[in-house]
């Protein structure tokens, strides 16, 4: 379970920053940046049950985002499909934990960022690999960029009721597949991802 050993390394602000959405077809990639209070203004549940978004349940990521949302300083910035087919997906990446560190109320002195690469911050990093099972502020961001991630895919589901994606969030499961094949890619699938690249070529030769 995360814990605050490595925050507990630097003085200042901490945030953690982590990122959702690097691997789906569709959609924005989203990163939040979180600074939790590490005193007695901290939830004892966020001690206790703040863990990788990915070991979470629906309801539990909610419930925790909630409390997360209520008692610490956060930022969430993303990139666009459009930015990730032009940058790539780990430039976007980049772009959107950039954007949400600019977010905060003022610039961290430390941030702790899930994976093995600096995206570029103003600020101190040191990378985690792992980082979101290791770090509360870390397990605190991949919650809240989940959450926001999932939200949003939801709401383009209603628009786009073909894909699944308020289950599967924009990846490249069955679903989302057979709704490639009976309706084709919308503007917001990655065309830059071989899936959705392979389309669009058998779109153009069809014509």
């Amino acid at each position: 379970m995360p814990d605050f050993s490595i925050e507990d390394q630097y003085q200042g602000r901490i945030a953690g920053i982590d990122e959702v959405g690097r691997g789906p077809l569709a959609g924005p990639v989203v990163a939040a940046a979180v600074i939790l209070p590490r005193d007695d203004r901290l939830p004892v549940a966020l001690l206790n049950e703040l863990n990788d978004s990915k070991k979470l349940s629906i309801r539990k990521r909610e419930h925790l985002h909630a409390i997360i949302m209520d008692c610490a300083e956060v930022g969430i910035g993303a990139a666009s499909v459009r930015e990730i087919d032009q940058v790539n997906i780990l430039q976007a990446t980049y772009i959107a934990m950039r954007r949400a560190v600019t977010r905060l109320h003022t610039v961290p002195d430390q941030a702790l960022v899930d994976g093995n690469r600096d995206p570029g911050l103003p600020c101190a990093v040191e990378t985690v690999v792992k980082g979101d099972s290791k770090s509360l502020s870390i397990a605190a961001a991949s919650i809240v960029a989940k959450v926001v991630r999932d939200r949003a895919m939801a709401r383009l589901a209603v628009r786009y009721p073909f894909f699944g994606w308020e289950g599967n969030a924009g990846y490249g499961v069955k679903k989302h597949m057979a709704g490639l094949v009976d309706v084709g890619p919308t503007v917001h699938h990655r065309r830059s991802f071989k899936p959705i690249a392979n389309l669009f070529d058998a779109i153009l030769d069809g014509n």
